[in-house]
């Protein structure tokens, strides 16, 4: 006697392993994500996945750029004389 085989018909991640959070947005720069839906996604409903994926073209404009980093913070410094 066989099994039936199971298949999932959850959504997959949006995950694209780059995983970092952005400061200010709090949404990962890799999938967009909040560390909230990430945290929940295992445990979420496929419909509630399926609206987030949804939402995640959206939220692209939402991470703004940071700009310079240690070069512009140096050359600020230096500018200033400290």
């Amino acid at each position: 006697m066989t099994e039936p085989i199971r298949t999932r018909s959850e959504i997959e991640s949006p995950c694209i392993n780059i995983c970092v959070i952005h400061p200010e947005s709090r949404l990962c720069t890799g999938c967009l994500r909040s560390i909230d839906e990430i945290t929940a996604w295992s445990r979420m409903t496929p419909e509630a996945r399926r609206a987030v994926m949804a939402d995640l073209p959206g939220r692209k404009g939402m991470l703004n750029a940071r700009r310079g980093g240690r070069a512009r913070n140096a050359a600020q410094r230096g500018a200033s004389g400290a």
